[in-house]
């Protein structure tokens, strides 16, 4: 009678035996020391340091957070529609990023690279030239 019991219990019991091994393998053999104390806080008297101005330019397509833009918001709708057009009609990709949400640089990386692999051949489509 217990014997189809534990016949069952085996393949279930040996994965959270191996699951309790591995855990004990990646404990840290130091302590982690405490977090570091503040920072001081300036006295009240003192003036505020002022804020240093940006080393560049914003990089165009990206938003002032640093978040990348659309191509259509850099470019304009219809510049990105035909910059994504191009993309689309030159990529081998499945799934290449030729989209006008896409930064204008992605669209423009991936035409540069799909007519590089077109060099090679005699039938260069006519996107890459334009």
């Amino acid at each position: 009678m217990f014997r189809p019991l534990r016949r069952l219990i085996a393949p279930v019991a040996a994965p959270f035996a191996a699951l309790a091994l591995l855990a004990a393998c990646g404990q840290a053999d130091e302590p982690v020391p405490p977090p570091a104390a503040p920072a001081p806080t300036p006295a009240a008297g003192a003036p505020a340091p002022e804020p240093t101005p940006p080393a560049s330019p914003p990089t165009p397509g990206l938003l002032p957070g640093g978040e990348v833009g659309s191509c259509a918001e850099e470019r304009g709708q219809a510049a990105a529609q035909a910059l994504a057009d191009q993309c689309r009609q030159v990529s081998p990709a499945t799934r290449p990023p030729c989209n006008p949400a896409n930064p204008c640089a992605m669209i423009q990386a991936e035409i540069d690279r799909s007519c590089a692999l077109w060099e090679d051949e005699d039938n260069v489509p006519a996107e890459c030239a334009a």
